[in-house]
């Protein structure tokens, strides 16, 4: 038996999730801009508790690894690092689109049928994104791309393309092939399926070396400098 915590801090949504073993036992969620620093920890601290988990009992902590917000990535993956050195516990990192993903093949019937696009807003008409499959294998990588008439158009003719995420809602009006590019609404980043996937990992011993980890911020923090 194993109990997995999963954090996800990529967004403006804060989320916990605990599992045992592959079954989720409790989410909690706050969709509160820049919560994250004030209340991940308590957030932990009240899951554990309405779940009647000790955190000495907890085997592994998954992340959500990027890309995604530059402070809610160093948030998590900060919080993340303390638990696992002073646990002596694995940590796991999950891509933050590929779990978008996943939440929305769950949704989707003969979800084989279908490529999946989920896209993070990153400002102006540039998204973070990638293409899968409904086994999340990469058709395009995750990268910083810039929306314009035609993305993905070629991948289209294979399959219908479904597109989510907070970035999906500035591409709508640049489509034109409505017909093989559809839109799903309301699929966030959530911590359940950080979980479902970290999971995975931790049957596979998939963990990455706590001192060293850092996040997939995927492009430099974005500072602006004041003008005089």
């Amino acid at each position: 038996m194993a109990f997995l915590l999963a954090l996800e801090t990529s967004s403006t949504i804060c989320s916990v999730a605990l599992f045992k073993n592959e079954q989720l036992l409790g989410l909690s969620e706050l969709q509160i801009e820049k919560s994250h620093s004030s209340y991940i920890t308590k957030l932990i601290e009240q899951l554990l508790q309405n779940c009647q988990v000790e955190i000495k009992d907890l085997s592994a902590i998954a992340i959500s690894g990027g890309p995604g917000s530059y402070t809610g990535l160093r948030i998590g993956s900060s919080t993340a690092k303390g638990l696992c050195f002073s646990l002596d516990i694995p940590l796991i990192q999950v891509s933050t689109l590929q779990a978008m993903a996943t939440e929305a093949i769950a949704f989707t019937p003969k979800a084989e049928e279908y490529y999946f696009c989920p896209m993070i807003d990153a400002r102006r008409l540039e998204v973070y994104t990638c293409l899968v499959n409904a086994a999340l294998e990469e058709k395009v990588a995750v990268a910083p791309v810039i929306l314009e008439e035609g993305l993905f158009q070629d991948y289209s003719q294979e399959k219908k393309i479904i597109f989510l995420g907070s970035g999906s809602e500035k591409y709508k009006d640049l489509v034109t092939n409505k017909e093989q590019m559809l839109f799903l609404d309301n699929i966030k980043p959530t911590a359940q399926s950080i979980g479902r996937l970290g999971w995975l990992k931790f049957l596979q011993k998939d963990f990455e070396d706590v001192a060293y980890y850092e996040p997939f911020y995927l492009k430099e923090v974005y500072i602006t400098t004041k003008k005089n």
